[in-house]
Protein backbone atom coordinates (compact mmCIF):
# COMPACT_ATOMS: atom_id res chain seq x y z
CA UNK A 1 0.00 0.00 0.00
CA UNK A 2 1.34 3.39 -0.99
CA UNK A 3 2.04 6.10 1.61
CA UNK A 4 -0.49 8.92 1.80
CA UNK A 5 0.19 12.65 2.04
CA UNK A 6 -2.47 15.32 2.51
CA UNK A 7 -2.07 18.95 1.44
CA UNK A 8 -4.57 21.29 3.09
CA UNK A 9 -5.16 24.41 1.03
CA UNK A 10 -5.47 24.17 -2.75
CA UNK A 11 -4.15 27.64 -3.47
CA UNK A 12 -0.90 28.32 -5.28
CA UNK A 13 1.44 26.94 -2.60
CA UNK A 14 -0.67 23.86 -1.90
CA UNK A 15 -1.14 23.07 -5.57
CA UNK A 16 2.57 23.46 -6.28
CA UNK A 17 3.41 21.19 -3.36
CA UNK A 18 0.91 18.58 -4.55
CA UNK A 19 2.16 18.66 -8.13
CA UNK A 20 5.82 18.30 -7.12
CA UNK A 21 4.90 15.31 -4.94
CA UNK A 22 2.82 13.81 -7.75
CA UNK A 23 5.80 14.01 -10.09
CA UNK A 24 7.96 12.17 -7.55
CA UNK A 25 5.50 9.26 -7.80
CA UNK A 26 6.04 7.64 -4.39
CA UNK A 27 2.85 8.47 -2.45
CA UNK A 28 -0.83 9.03 -3.11
CA UNK A 29 -2.15 12.51 -2.40
CA UNK A 30 -5.20 14.22 -0.97
CA UNK A 31 -5.70 17.89 -1.86
CA UNK A 32 -8.24 19.47 0.49
CA UNK A 33 -9.82 22.92 0.44
CA UNK A 34 -12.99 24.47 1.82
CA UNK A 35 -13.95 25.89 -1.59
CA UNK A 36 -16.05 23.38 -3.46
CA UNK A 37 -14.70 22.37 -6.85
CA UNK A 38 -11.24 23.90 -6.51
CA UNK A 39 -9.35 20.91 -5.08
CA UNK A 40 -11.34 18.54 -7.28
CA UNK A 41 -10.55 20.53 -10.41
CA UNK A 42 -6.86 20.93 -9.64
CA UNK A 43 -6.54 17.25 -8.73
CA UNK A 44 -8.17 16.28 -12.04
CA UNK A 45 -5.88 18.60 -13.98
CA UNK A 46 -2.78 17.18 -12.27
CA UNK A 47 -3.95 13.63 -12.81
CA UNK A 48 -4.35 14.27 -16.53
CA UNK A 49 -0.71 15.35 -16.72
CA UNK A 50 0.37 11.95 -15.43
CA UNK A 51 0.67 10.33 -18.85
CA UNK A 52 2.87 13.24 -19.99
CA UNK A 53 5.04 13.36 -16.87
CA UNK A 54 5.01 9.54 -16.53
CA UNK A 55 3.66 9.29 -12.99
CA UNK A 56 0.89 7.11 -11.56
CA UNK A 57 0.18 9.05 -8.38
CA UNK A 58 -3.45 8.96 -7.27
CA UNK A 59 -4.59 12.52 -6.48
CA UNK A 60 -7.89 13.04 -4.68
CA UNK A 61 -9.46 16.48 -4.49
CA UNK A 62 -11.91 16.92 -1.63
CA UNK A 63 -13.72 19.22 0.79
CA UNK A 64 -14.14 16.43 3.33
CA UNK A 65 -11.67 15.96 6.19
CA UNK A 66 -12.57 12.29 6.54
CA UNK A 67 -10.56 11.72 3.32
CA UNK A 68 -7.29 12.56 5.09
CA UNK A 69 -7.49 9.39 7.22
CA UNK A 70 -4.21 7.42 7.44
CA UNK A 71 -2.07 10.26 6.08
CA UNK A 72 1.56 9.95 7.15
CA UNK A 73 2.16 13.67 6.58
CA UNK A 74 -0.29 16.57 6.47
CA UNK A 75 1.04 19.75 4.86
CA UNK A 76 -0.82 22.84 6.07
CA UNK A 77 -0.77 25.66 3.51
CA UNK A 78 -4.21 27.16 4.19
CA UNK A 79 -4.36 30.77 5.33
CA UNK A 80 -4.26 34.32 4.05
CA UNK A 81 -1.29 35.33 1.89
CA UNK A 82 0.62 38.57 2.23
CA UNK A 83 -0.19 41.58 0.13
CA UNK A 84 2.18 44.47 -0.64
CA UNK A 85 2.89 46.51 2.49
CA UNK A 86 1.90 43.65 4.82
CA UNK A 87 4.36 41.89 7.09
CA UNK A 88 4.03 38.22 7.94
CA UNK A 89 3.10 39.30 11.45
CA UNK A 90 0.08 41.26 10.16
CA UNK A 91 -1.50 37.90 9.37
CA UNK A 92 -1.18 36.52 12.88
CA UNK A 93 -4.69 36.70 14.33
CA UNK A 94 -6.67 35.60 11.27
CA UNK A 95 -4.31 32.80 10.38
CA UNK A 96 -4.12 31.61 13.98
CA UNK A 97 -7.89 31.16 13.87
CA UNK A 98 -7.68 29.26 10.58
CA UNK A 99 -4.83 27.06 11.85
CA UNK A 100 -6.65 26.19 15.07
CA UNK A 101 -9.75 25.07 13.18
CA UNK A 102 -7.83 22.97 10.67
CA UNK A 103 -5.56 21.38 13.27
CA UNK A 104 -8.55 20.17 15.27
CA UNK A 105 -9.77 18.37 12.15
CA UNK A 106 -6.32 16.84 11.62
CA UNK A 107 -6.27 15.57 15.21
CA UNK A 108 -9.66 13.95 14.67
CA UNK A 109 -9.04 12.36 11.29
CA UNK A 110 -5.25 11.82 11.05
CA UNK A 111 -4.03 11.64 14.65
CA UNK A 112 -0.78 9.82 13.79
CA UNK A 113 0.34 12.22 11.06
CA UNK A 114 3.39 14.45 11.04
CA UNK A 115 2.15 18.03 10.63
CA UNK A 116 4.21 20.24 8.32
CA UNK A 117 3.32 23.93 8.58
CA UNK A 118 3.61 26.45 5.74
CA UNK A 119 1.08 29.08 6.89
CA UNK A 120 2.52 32.49 7.89
CA UNK A 121 3.76 33.88 10.19
CA UNK A 122 5.48 30.52 10.12
CA UNK A 123 7.18 30.36 13.51
CA UNK A 124 4.07 31.47 15.39
CA UNK A 125 1.75 29.21 13.40
CA UNK A 126 4.00 26.22 14.03
CA UNK A 127 3.79 26.91 17.77
CA UNK A 128 0.02 27.41 17.48
CA UNK A 129 -0.37 24.07 15.68
CA UNK A 130 1.77 22.32 18.27
CA UNK A 131 -0.27 23.64 21.18
CA UNK A 132 -3.69 23.08 19.57
CA UNK A 133 -2.85 19.57 18.36
CA UNK A 134 -1.25 18.26 21.53
CA UNK A 135 1.05 16.24 19.25
CA UNK A 136 4.58 15.45 20.46
CA UNK A 137 7.02 18.15 19.41
CA UNK A 138 8.80 15.94 16.86
CA UNK A 139 5.57 15.63 14.83
CA UNK A 140 4.97 19.37 14.29
CA UNK A 141 7.44 21.37 12.22
CA UNK A 142 7.61 24.31 9.84
CA UNK A 143 8.96 24.58 6.30
CA UNK A 144 10.46 28.09 6.10
CA UNK A 145 14.17 27.64 6.96
CA UNK A 146 14.63 25.41 3.91
CA UNK A 147 12.95 28.06 1.75
CA UNK A 148 15.12 30.84 3.21
CA UNK A 149 18.27 28.83 2.58
CA UNK A 150 17.16 28.13 -1.00
CA UNK A 151 16.74 31.84 -1.60
CA UNK A 152 20.17 32.61 -0.20
CA UNK A 153 21.69 29.84 -2.32
CA UNK A 154 20.20 31.36 -5.47
CA UNK A 155 21.54 34.82 -4.59
CA UNK A 156 25.01 33.44 -3.81
CA UNK A 157 25.06 31.45 -7.06
CA UNK A 158 24.09 34.56 -9.02
CA UNK A 159 26.88 36.63 -7.45
CA UNK A 160 29.49 33.86 -7.71
CA UNK A 161 28.42 32.93 -11.25
CA UNK A 162 28.37 29.34 -10.06
CA UNK A 163 25.78 26.55 -10.42
CA UNK A 164 23.36 26.63 -7.51
CA UNK A 165 24.07 22.93 -6.98
CA UNK A 166 27.59 23.90 -5.87
CA UNK A 167 26.31 26.36 -3.26
CA UNK A 168 25.32 25.75 0.36
CA UNK A 169 23.60 28.33 2.55
CA UNK A 170 23.04 28.16 6.29
CA UNK A 171 19.98 30.08 7.48
CA UNK A 172 18.48 29.86 10.96
CA UNK A 173 16.15 31.90 13.15
CA UNK A 174 12.71 33.23 12.36
CA UNK A 175 11.03 33.48 8.96
CA UNK A 176 11.05 37.26 8.81
CA UNK A 177 13.08 40.31 9.71
CA UNK A 178 15.00 38.45 12.43
CA UNK A 179 16.15 35.69 10.13
CA UNK A 180 19.72 34.58 10.87
CA UNK A 181 21.69 33.82 7.70
CA UNK A 182 25.16 32.52 8.66
CA UNK A 183 27.66 33.61 5.98
CA UNK A 184 30.55 31.93 7.79
CA UNK A 185 28.92 28.55 7.18
CA UNK A 186 27.63 29.32 3.66
CA UNK A 187 29.85 28.10 0.85
CA UNK A 188 30.58 27.88 -2.86
CA UNK A 189 32.35 24.61 -3.73
CA UNK A 190 33.08 24.24 -0.02
CA UNK A 191 34.71 27.65 0.36
CA UNK A 192 33.04 30.13 2.78
CA UNK A 193 31.47 33.13 1.09
CA UNK A 194 33.22 35.32 3.65
CA UNK A 195 36.45 34.43 1.82
CA UNK A 196 34.99 34.92 -1.66
CA UNK A 197 33.14 38.21 -1.36
CA UNK A 198 33.70 41.61 0.20
CA UNK A 199 31.99 42.41 3.54
CA UNK A 200 29.65 44.71 1.63
CA UNK A 201 28.69 41.94 -0.78
CA UNK A 202 28.10 39.51 2.09
CA UNK A 203 25.93 42.09 3.86
CA UNK A 204 23.97 42.54 0.64
CA UNK A 205 23.37 38.79 0.38
CA UNK A 206 22.15 38.66 3.97
CA UNK A 207 19.82 41.62 3.41
CA UNK A 208 18.38 40.22 0.19
CA UNK A 209 17.82 36.83 1.83
CA UNK A 210 15.99 38.42 4.76
CA UNK A 211 13.82 40.39 2.31
CA UNK A 212 13.45 37.48 -0.12
CA UNK A 213 9.71 37.00 0.30
CA UNK A 214 8.95 40.72 0.32
CA UNK A 215 10.89 41.18 -2.93
CA UNK A 216 8.60 38.69 -4.67
CA UNK A 217 5.45 40.17 -3.10
CA UNK A 218 6.45 43.63 -4.36
CA UNK A 219 6.99 42.31 -7.88
CA UNK A 220 3.79 40.26 -8.07
CA UNK A 221 1.66 43.01 -6.49
CA UNK A 222 -1.34 40.71 -6.03
CA UNK A 223 0.14 37.65 -4.38
CA UNK A 224 3.17 36.03 -2.80
CA UNK A 225 5.71 33.34 -3.66
CA UNK A 226 4.56 29.79 -4.31
CA UNK A 227 6.92 27.84 -6.58
CA UNK A 228 9.80 27.70 -4.10
CA UNK A 229 7.62 27.43 -0.95
CA UNK A 230 5.53 24.62 -2.42
CA UNK A 231 8.63 22.80 -3.63
CA UNK A 232 10.31 23.15 -0.23
CA UNK A 233 7.28 21.68 1.52
CA UNK A 234 7.21 18.79 -0.96
CA UNK A 235 10.87 18.00 -0.37
CA UNK A 236 10.38 17.92 3.40
CA UNK A 237 7.28 15.73 3.14
CA UNK A 238 9.24 13.32 0.95
CA UNK A 239 12.16 13.22 3.42
CA UNK A 240 9.73 12.30 6.20
CA UNK A 241 7.76 9.66 4.32
CA UNK A 242 10.85 8.09 2.76
CA UNK A 243 12.64 8.20 6.15
CA UNK A 244 15.78 9.64 4.56
CA UNK A 245 17.41 10.91 7.80
CA UNK A 246 18.75 13.91 5.88
CA UNK A 247 19.54 17.16 7.65
CA UNK A 248 17.08 19.87 6.63
CA UNK A 249 16.69 23.16 8.43
CA UNK A 250 13.20 23.23 9.92
CA UNK A 251 11.14 25.33 12.30
CA UNK A 252 10.69 23.28 15.46
CA UNK A 253 10.19 23.52 19.20
CA UNK A 254 13.40 24.24 21.10
CA UNK A 255 13.79 22.93 24.62
CA UNK A 256 17.16 24.18 25.75
CA UNK A 257 18.97 24.02 22.42
CA UNK A 258 20.86 27.23 21.67
CA UNK A 259 19.76 28.52 25.08
CA UNK A 260 16.12 28.75 23.95
CA UNK A 261 13.01 27.21 25.48
CA UNK A 262 9.33 26.91 24.52
CA UNK A 263 9.69 28.62 21.16
CA UNK A 264 9.55 27.38 17.57
CA UNK A 265 12.50 28.57 15.51
CA UNK A 266 14.50 27.52 12.46
CA UNK A 267 17.49 25.25 13.14
CA UNK A 268 19.13 22.25 11.45
CA UNK A 269 17.16 19.04 12.02
CA UNK A 270 17.35 15.42 10.91
CA UNK A 271 14.11 14.30 9.25
CA UNK A 272 12.67 10.80 9.22
CA UNK A 273 9.41 8.91 9.47
CA UNK A 274 8.67 10.26 12.96
CA UNK A 275 9.25 13.84 11.84
CA UNK A 276 12.12 15.57 13.60
CA UNK A 277 14.45 12.82 14.75
CA UNK A 278 17.26 15.08 15.90
CA UNK A 279 17.89 18.77 16.47
CA UNK A 280 21.43 19.44 15.26
CA UNK A 281 23.33 21.92 17.41
CA UNK A 282 25.87 24.00 15.49
CA UNK A 283 28.73 25.81 17.18
CA UNK A 284 27.81 29.45 16.68
CA UNK A 285 29.82 32.56 17.40
CA UNK A 286 28.60 34.75 20.28
CA UNK A 287 27.20 37.21 17.72
CA UNK A 288 25.34 34.51 15.79
CA UNK A 289 23.94 33.01 18.98
CA UNK A 290 22.81 36.44 20.18
CA UNK A 291 20.98 37.00 16.87
CA UNK A 292 19.28 33.62 17.17
CA UNK A 293 18.21 34.31 20.73
CA UNK A 294 16.92 37.75 19.73
CA UNK A 295 14.77 36.08 17.07
CA UNK A 296 13.53 33.59 19.65
CA UNK A 297 12.51 36.37 22.02
CA UNK A 298 10.60 38.17 19.26
CA UNK A 299 8.72 35.01 18.25
CA UNK A 300 7.86 34.36 21.90
CA UNK A 301 6.39 37.84 22.17
CA UNK A 302 4.19 37.22 19.14
CA UNK A 303 3.05 33.89 20.55
CA UNK A 304 2.15 35.79 23.70
CA UNK A 305 -0.31 37.87 21.69
CA UNK A 306 -2.23 34.71 20.84
CA UNK A 307 -2.38 33.64 24.47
Amino acid sequence: MRPKITIIGAGNVGAQCAYKLAQRDFADLVLLDIVEGVPQGKALDMTQSGSIERFTTKITGTNNYSDIKDSQVVVMTAGLARKPGMSRDDLIHKNAEIVAGVVKQIVEHAPQAVLLMVTNPLDVMTYQALKVSGFPANRVLGMAPLLDAARMQSFIAELAKAPVTEVYAEVMGSHGDLMVPVPRLSTVKGKPITELFTPEQVAGLVKRTTDGGAEIVALLKTGSAYYAPGTAAARMAEAIVRDTKEIVNSCCLLSGEYGLNDVCLGVPTRLGKSGIEEIVTLKLTPEELAALQKAGAAVKNLCGILK
